[in-house]
């Protein structure tokens, strides 16, 4: 299946409003300027939830009701009561005849379960299918939340009311499938994000004048992205535990907790979703651009060519002749500054490092003389 259209196919005059034009607040900035980064943070933010509620449609719709109906199905206890009686702590396992607790549960129980392992399933085949360029970090993101989950069932199963009465060893298990799990989604999913978004911009976006390449990074920015990582893995700790802690004790000690339900079924949903935005967004951010999000070290592992811009080094559009001005990797533009007494450089409109004289935004040629914008200096790239 082809990939989804990427935000520069979608972002037509009239279609969707870029980062960089969405409306922005800055009233943490007004309290203290060092707040500044909340502001930023909140307003990339918001403009998620714009995209979200403007671009999720029928397919994510059924991945969030796939979602709450598996947690609702796979905890439903009403009029049943296996999960408050604490079902029978003789047998265990999914399959292997009389020894087997799952084939021995109520058949109402069983039921519901088999319909909600069905909605899980439907749910995980649907992110396959529909975000083809993040399969490979669909399933590093999954497998770390098996390893959470296993966490909290062996630290349970030595002390069924961790984390009272717990000593390290029950800590060292939920640090160990943590810090996994941070390996995986920070270091393996958000880098493999992170660098194709810059060799994506860089490719694609590379144009001569830095203003239009600044508006690129910033349409392109993913720090609420990479914050939303760090709070679904906070999520899913907290959903996990809950789950695991309401049945952990023996049934002549079980206390059933309906309000834990609440909390990792709350918690659960909102992980789920926060799951499908993560996936979401680099496939809407990149689409069809991009054949895969890989890091750079992947894309050389598996002989992939990176494309990136040279530096470049200016020269006059009316004689050809080299000028002082470059351009370097990241498309950033540097000329001389205008005294003639200081030897720095800068971008154009910008103030020079070393003597705070405004860099001039046109450069005149030392061989015909002509006076021209420094932009036209680079040949033009086309935009997408």
């Amino acid at each position: 299946m082809e990939g989804v259209a990427g935000m520069d196919e979608v972002a037509k005059p009239g279609t969707m409003i870029r980062f960089s034009d969405y409306t922005k607040t800055k009233f943490f900035r007004g309290i203290d300027s060092r707040l500044e980064f909340i502001d930023s943070l909140l307003n990339e933010g918001r403009y998620g939830a714009y995209l979200i509620l403007n671009f999720w449609g029928s397919r994510e719709l059924t991945m969030v009701l796939l979602c709450l109906a598996g947690f609702i199905l796979g905890t439903w206890d009403v009029g049943i009561g296996e999960l408050s009686g604490g079902g029978d702590y003789n047998r265990r396992g999914i399959l292997g005849g009389d020894e087997s607790g799952f084939l021995h549960i109520s058949d109402m129980s069983l039921i519901l379960s088999l319909l909600s392992l069905i909605s899980w399933a439907s749910f995980l085949v649907l992110l396959w299918v529909s975000y083809p360029i993040m399969r490979e970090n669909m399933v590093y993101l999954v497998i770390g939340m098996s390893f959470i989950q296993f966490g909290y069932i062996k630290a349970h199963a030595d002390t069924p009311g961790f984390p009272a009465d717990s000593g390290i060893s029950g800590w060292i298990w939920i640090i160990v499938v943590n810090t996994i799990m941070m390996f995986l989604s920070v270091f393996v999913v958000r880098r493999a994000v992170i660098e194709t978004r810059d060799i994506h911009v860089q490719r694609r976006h590379a144009h001569p004048d830095p203003r239009v390449i600044e508006r690129a990074w910033k349409d392109h920015s993913l720090k609420t992205w990479s914050l939303a990582i760090g709070i679904w893995i906070f999520l899913l700790n907290v959903s996990f535990w809950s789950s695991t802690h309401s049945v952990a004790p023996s049934p002549g000690e079980l206390d059933f907790s309906y309000f834990l339900v609440f909390v990792y079924l709350t918690t659960g949903v909102l992980a789920s979703i926060l799951l499908l935005a993560i996936i979401w967004m680099p496939e809407f951010m990149l689409g069809t651009t991009e054949k895969t999000i890989q890091s750079s070290r992947a894309r050389e592992v598996a002989g992939e060519e990176i494309e990136g811009l040279k530096a470049e080094q200016g020269r006059c559009p009316v004689c050809n002749q080299q000028t002082l001005s470059i351009r370097d990797s990241t498309g950033v533009i540097s000329s001389p500054c205008g005294n003639n007494d200081c030897s720095g450089k800068g971008e154009p409109g910008s103030k020079c490092g070393q003597c705070e004289t405004k860099i001039p935004s046109r450069l005149v040629c030392g061989n015909c003389g002509s006076n021209t914008p420094v932009g036209s200096h680079f040949g033009r790239v086309e935009a997408w």
